[in-house]
């Protein structure tokens, strides 16, 4: 499997400076960081490594519980995941304090009893999941009508 590269160019303080976070392996897309603006309510068009965390791990869930739907002898239609990563204080600093999947999915040959228990192994076996053990992981799972 590849390794996935991206790179920060910083300049300044911590309050007053600023950055660019550049997806160096794809090629995709350079972002604006601040901390400033990691803080505040309004990100104001610039991202935030919490951000970041939620897109790799919604994105990760997605492709896992697809998988193991499958396995479970399900067609998923679609899936609508949504991370939501809290940043807060620490001593020093700050941590991440909690992170919360949602997904709403469209699934033939899957119940609800099905259907949850293959969203909760994706939460526990996606990469990213094992990757952010430290933090607070609750999923809220249902298939849509």
């Amino acid at each position: 499997m590849p390794t996935r590269t991206s790179r920060t160019a910083w300049n300044g303080t911590l309050e007053a400076g600023s950055g660019q976070v550049e997806l160096t392996s794809s090629g995709a897309a350079t972002f604006d960081v601040s901390f400033p603006k990691r803080a505040a309510e309004n990100a104001d068009g610039t991202t935030s490594p919490e951000e970041l965390i939620a897109a790799a791990h919604s994105s990760c869930y997605a492709m896992q519980l697809s998988a193991l739907i499958a396995e479970a002898g399900g067609t998923p239609q679609s899936l609508e995941v949504k991370a939501e990563v809290s940043l807060g204080p620490d001593d020093p600093g700050f941590k991440l304090t909690g992170i919360v999947l949602t997904v709403r999915g469209e699934v033939d040959g899957l119940d609800a009893e099905g259907f949850a228990k293959a969203a909760q192994a994706a939460k526990e076996t996606c990469p990213v999941s094992k990757a952010l053990t430290g933090v607070e992981i609750t999923l809220d799972a249902a298939l849509e009508s």
